[in-house]
């Protein structure tokens, strides 16, 4: 059946039109139209033998003790930058310490000559300052990496171990790290330190494998 003004090739030739039409794509839209059976654009191969070597490479109980270590390490510096900037127990604070005014060492001259921060112009003050929040940081940071890295690479361990990936690997490492770090106060200190730090490693886990609420 024709319409009128269709011509020769009536309803067919109009849905052929409109069938060419969208098969010519929609622009801006690449799956769209005659774009649809494309390739995908090049991305990485799993298959790669380089894409699995480094995959490899980062799950590895080395690289994820080394990244935990620079992790912590980071952390403990800014944590440390913090919390010198918040202490007031330095000798120029702190009556009675030794270096600070009125202060001393017993028996050693011009001990207690020390002078007042306020009193010291601002570029001293500063120095001093930034001096202390420096050791203080580097303090902080070396022993926030050590405990990162080592409660990573037992943790990794455990779980190759165990070839489970639950709470357990956590709590146990956690007993460990605190009894290691705590090893030269004791027995006695060394079974505190692995309560303390299994108790905390199995508080953060708990915490982490809370199921996140959908909204």
């Amino acid at each position: 059946m024709n319409f009128p003004g269709s011509g020769g090739g009536g309803l067919g030739g109009g849905l052929g039109g409109l069938g060419s039409g969208i098969g010519g794509g929609v622009p801006g839209i690449p799956s769209a139209g005659g774009n649809a059976g494309a390739p995908a654009s090049p991305g990485f191969d799993p298959n790669d033998p380089n894409v699995k070597w480094l995959t490899n490479a980062m799950e590895s109980c080395y690289a994820k003790t080394a990244m935990s270590g620079v992790a912590g390490f980071a952390l403990g510096g800014l944590f440390g930058m913090f919390m010198a900037s918040m202490a007031y127990d330095t000798p120029f604070h702190t009556p009675g310490a030794p270096g600070a005014p009125g202060g001393g060492v017993p028996g050693v001259p011009g001990s207690s000559a020390a002078t007042a921060v306020s009193s010291l112009p601002l570029r001293k003050q500063l120095a001093h300052g930034f001096k202390d929040m420096g050791a203080r940081s580097w303090s902080t940071a070396k022993n926030f990496g050590a405990v990162g890295a080592l409660f990573s690479g037992i943790e990794c361990g455990i779980e190759g171990l165990r070839a489970k990936n639950d709470m357990g690997n956590g709590v146990a490492a956690g007993c460990l790290t605190g009894a290691i770090l705590a090893r030269n106060g004791g027995p006695q200190a060394a079974a505190v330190g692995c309560a303390g730090f299994a108790a905390f490693s199995a508080a953060i886990d708990a915490w982490m494998r809370m199921p996140k609420d959908e909204d």
